[in-house]
């Protein structure tokens, strides 16, 4: 059995992932937080999503020495000079209450015109190999956000972000409809031969 770490508790992400990697690795098991030990998980201090993401994968391969991957994504406003960025999760001040983070979102945007609210979610994954490689792949989605929570199949701000090309948001996209455009499974996407390739290796 192959296993690879994802340093995530978010079940969506969790997911997401073994959706994406399963078409690639037939049989592939991924791990989340709540699957291993306990260890100190570095605070996001970064400030470009690649920064981030190595600095959760560095310490995810150090307590687990299992191949490991973790991300780091968010939504970037136009008309909020591409905040919140990597403060997406916590734009609210809590941190991951989705809920709230919509509020104040949709509370800034209240005056800005449908043609001026283009917005971007993006995503950088790292890979960390117990030898001490990294890879890093990145993803974006474009789109705008609207005046309205709509959906129910996502999380985060899937409710209120239009991808280019579609009515629906995010949030009212099925699964295959979203993996096939998201920041995300693009950033996977683009990683997974990698991460195929180690587990092959470890196989034989």
């Amino acid at each position: 059995m192959s296993r690879v770490f994802l340093a995530s508790r978010n079940p969506g992400k969790l997911e997401e992932m073994q959706r994406i990697l399963t078409a690639v690795v037939p049989g592939v098991v991924v791990l989340g937080l709540d699957d291993v030990a306990p260890y100190d998980e570095p605070a996001a201090t970064e400030a470009p999503f690649e920064g981030n993401a190595l600095l959760k994968a560095r310490a995810a391969v150090e307590a687990t020495g299992l191949v490991s991957l973790a991300d780091d994504s968010g939504l970037c406003v136009d008309a909020l000079n591409g905040m919140p960025g990597v403060l997406s999760a916590r734009w609210a001040g809590t941190a991951k209450d989705d809920a709230a983070n919509n509020r104040l979102l949709l509370e800034q945007l209240a005056d800005v015109p449908a043609d001026r609210r283009g917005a971007q979610f993006r995503c950088a994954v790292a890979l960390c190999r117990p030898d001490g490689g990294t890879d890093v792949a990145t993803g974006e989605m474009h789109g705008r956000i609207i005046d309205e929570q709509r959906g129910s199949n996502g999380f985060g701000y899937d409710v209120v972000f239009v991808p280019d090309g579609h009515t629906r948001t995010s949030a009212e996209l099925t699964t295959a409809e979203k993996d096939a455009i998201s920041h995300r499974g693009r950033s996977l996407r683009a990683i997974a031969p990698t991460v195929a390739a180690l587990l092959a290796r470890e196989v034989q």
